[in-house]
Parts: C-alpha cells; structure tokens; sequence
C-alpha cells in the first residue's frame, strides 16, 4: 500500500486571537529572507552598493504577490473570478501561479533597475538564484499543503494524499509526488546556477546568460513535470495542460536569449563605477578589497 500524507497544514494556532500559522507561510517566510540573501551577496560581490540590494525589496515583494495572485485569476479561473472580483484580494485561501509570478517579478525587476540606473539583464542574472530557490521550496510547501498533486499511478514511489481527495485514507487513490519532483528540479536549478556561474567567471560572465539559463532550465523541467500532474484550474480539451502552454515562451525566450547572450560574450556582469560610484564605501566589510581589485582591472 503506498504511503499516506495527511498532515495538517497548521503548524500551530495562536491562542489570542486565533491567528493559525501555516506551514507555507513558513516556507514562504524562508524563501523571501533566503532570496533576498541570495540577492545580497550577488549585488554586493558585483560591485553594488548595500542600499541597492535592500532596494529590491518592496517592488519583489509586491511584483511577486501581485503576479502570482494575477497569473491565477487571468490564467486559470478567469470566469470565476470575473462574476466575485471581491474574491480577487482573498490570497489567504490559496491561488497562487508560479507563471503569474515570473511575469510579476520581471516587471519588479524592470522597475528596480530602471530607478537603481542599473542594466535589466545584470539585475535578473543576480535575481535567478533567488528565483530557483522559490521555485524549490514553494513547491515543498504545497506537498505540506497536500496541494498541487500529481496524477493517480501505481508506480511505485505514489502516496496517497487524503486530505486532497476527501477520502478515508484506505480508499485514497495513490498519486505521483509532483511536488517533490518540482522542488528538487528548482533546488538542483539551483545548484547548476551556482556551478555555472564559477565556470563563466563570476562577475565576469556575460550578461544575461543566467538568466537565459534559469529560462530554459526551469520551464522545460516545468513543462515534463506538468505530464505527472493533476491539471489545474479548467480543463482545457487539448493533449497538453494550460502550465504546459505558458511554459513555452519563456522556453522560447531562454532560447533567444542565450544565443544572443553567445554572440556578444565579452560583456560582464559587473556594475560600472558610473552605476555606483560610492560601491567600495558602502560595501565595507561586505567584499571591500575585491570591490577595489575590480577598479582597478577596470581602470588597467
């Protein structure tokens, strides 16, 4: 018999006021401080200033929130939430997309570097690190949810997700885990980020190729692991899912990206002392004599 998963979502109910502390909030407490850092120490061995990588935070916050609660409205519930728009703010019942929050979070990024006076491609490839990290997590947060669940198999490694179902346990169809198999693609994304990005040396890799990599890497994965789950939102009639759709132009775009990313490869990734004249003040103990090691490559 396969494994049964019935965990309570709630981690613990506060006593005043009833307040309930979910066990995805806390995941996603953990990717929003975990990206950030992440964002930090990429701003900062680049050249950038403290108070850049702080920058980021509310236009992230709000792009990220905004896009994933979109993406659901637009994307999978359009009809439903165009006859009760006053569902539209409940994001604390669920209705989150991690298309809708790409787009958000692009935009976000769009806004950041246009005020920061900084290249959209070097703060996106300073961002993907961050991005695979939620995109790992989150999806661990719906296998805690039991939400988001894979389509019923026998194969062998299935369990049974009762409070999905509705079902005494003994009577639970098993499933595929979607959401383990999704989280540990986004934390091995992850890995490969980090390995790449010492391979094209560091600072100096060429603008935009890790985010053309992220592109290709995250939503082809998304794309295969959509055949194991249970579709989302309506039904559309057509051999692949509305996930599987939405994935293949930011495939297409990952593509694109990085053949021009190869073509033009001597552009770096490291701010200009125009971008951020005070970087070596404001870093301090954050990578200060690498900051000026990099001046001076510059100034040779």
């Amino acid at each position: 018999m396969a494994p049964v998963w019935d965990l309570d979502p709630v981690l613990v109910v506060i006593p005043w006021g009833g307040l309930a502390i979910r066990y995805y909030g806390l995941i996603f407490s953990i990717v929003f401080l975990g990206g950030f850092l992440l964002f930090y120490w990429q701003t900062l061995r680049g050249g950038g200033t403290v108070d850049q990588a702080y920058a980021v935070i509310l236009p992230g916050f709000i792009g990220l929130v905004l896009g994933a609660r979109l993406g659901h409205v637009f994307f999978y519930n359009f009809e439903y939430f165009s006859q009760n728009p006053g569902q539209i703010i409940r994001i604390w019942q669920g209705g989150l997309t991690s298309h809708g929050a790409a787009v958000g979070l692009a935009l976000a990024l769009w806004y950041y570097a246009h005020r920061q006076k900084l290249n959209f491609l070097i703060v996106s490839d300073r961002f993907v690190f961050s991005a695979a990290l939620g995109a790992g997590l989150v999806r661990l947060g719906n296998f805690l949810n039991s939400e988001i669940v894979g389509k019923v198999t026998d194969a062998f490694w299935a369990i049974r997700f009762p409070l999905y179902d509705q079902l005494p346990p003994e009577l639970t169809p098993p499933r595929y885990p979607s959401q383990l198999v999704e989280s540990a693609m986004g934390l091995s994304i992850l890995g490969l980020l980090i390995m790449f990005d010492r391979l094209l040396g560091g600072n100096r890799r060429p603008k935009g190729v890790l985010s053309a990599l992220f592109l290709v890497l995250y939503f082809t994965g998304r794309f295969l692991v959509e055949f194991l789950k249970e579709r989302q939102g309506p039904t559309d009639d057509l051999f692949l899912s509305r996930g599987q759709l939405l994935s293949l132009p930011a495939v297409a775009m990952g593509l694109i990206l990085a053949w021009v990313c190869l073509k033009r490869p001597t552009v770096t990734a490291v701010n200009t002392p125009s971008q951020n004249p005070n970087a070596n003040e404001s870093i301090k103990g954050f990578g200060r004599s690498k900051s000026k090691a990099l001046g001076k490559r510059r100034r040779k």
